[in-house]
This record gives C-alpha cells, structure tokens and sequence, in this order.
C-alpha cells in the first residue's frame, strides 16, 4: 500500500519558497502519527526544507544530484528506485513536494489529503485528483479554532 499524504488548499498550493503558507498543529500531529515507523519518500527540496531528518521515520529522498548525500538518509535518483527500496514497508508514505507527487499518482494506492479551506499565494501545487482514477471513502471536518486559522477537512481517496 502506497500512499501519497499531503496538505493542499482549495486552489491545490501546497506551499510557497520551500515552506508551508499554514500552521496546523492537530494536522502535523496525524501526519505524524500516520507515517512514524514509516519509510517517507520525498524529493530532495522537500528534505532541505526540514531542520532536521523527522524522527522514527525512515528518509528516501530522490533527487537529480548524482552527488547528493546525507548521513542516514537513503537516496535515489527515480521515483520507480524510491519504491523498489520501500517494497517491504507495508505502508511506505510519498510525502511530497509537487514534482514527486505528480509522478506518483499513477503509482500510489490511497491519497491521504488535508484540504485546508482557503486559496493561497504559493509556487508549488498538489495535481488534480481524477475522480474516474480515484474514489473518496472517507472524509472529516475541522473548524477553525485558536490554534487553527482555517478550517480543514482530512479526505482519504483509494485507487478506483
């Protein structure tokens, strides 16, 4: 089971110079709890834009850079290497950015969405989900509170 998890607002950004445009906490808390113990697969802009590797969580980063290393941090060149190297994972997770996600919407099992209500200014967006691709199964709405300043709604989609 492969699984595409992301963050996006109404218009699809999902953030803008390497950085998220939102704060919400109880999604970076379920984000957690869902990909902890995990094999995450992202591109190599969205490792740089993390402090730190996340903790309990293993890093499979693809990247052009024939180069490109970090100590404790797999990396591959092809999103198809990226997926080989989780096989035994049964829940590996992609978890970004843009490019990567547009290249596994013909490979991923489920898409794990927080659609937060709002448009915003960004420069990398989600790609459209096809509905004739892609089956909404579930779906939960979170207003807005004092720790969250747009309302959210976390919507899980299987492959058709």
């Amino acid at each position: 089971m492969l699984t595409i998890i992301a963050a996006a607002g109404e218009n699809n950004a999902l953030g803008k110079d390497n950085g998220l445009v939102w704060h919400l906490p109880d999604d970076f808390k379920r984000f957690k709890k869902l990909t902890s113990g995990h094999h995450i697969i992202m591109g190599r802009k969205t490792f740089d834009s993390f402090p730190q590797p996340l903790p309990n969580r293993t890093h499979v980063v693809v990247t052009r850079k024939e180069n490109w290393n970090k100590a404790g941090i797999v990396v591959v060149h092809s999103l198809e290497r990226a997926v080989e190297l989780t096989a035994e994972d049964p829940q590996p997770f992609i978890i970004g950015g843009g490019e990567i996600y547009k290249q596994s919407m013909d490979v991923a099992n489920r898409i794990e969405l927080t659609r937060v209500h709002g448009t915003f200014e960004a420069d990398t967006f989600f790609p459209e989900i096809d509905d004739k691709k892609w089956k909404l199964v579930a779906e939960e709405f979170h207003e807005k509170d004092e720790k969250h300043q747009y309302a959210f709604t976390y919507l899980t989609y299987e492959r058709a």
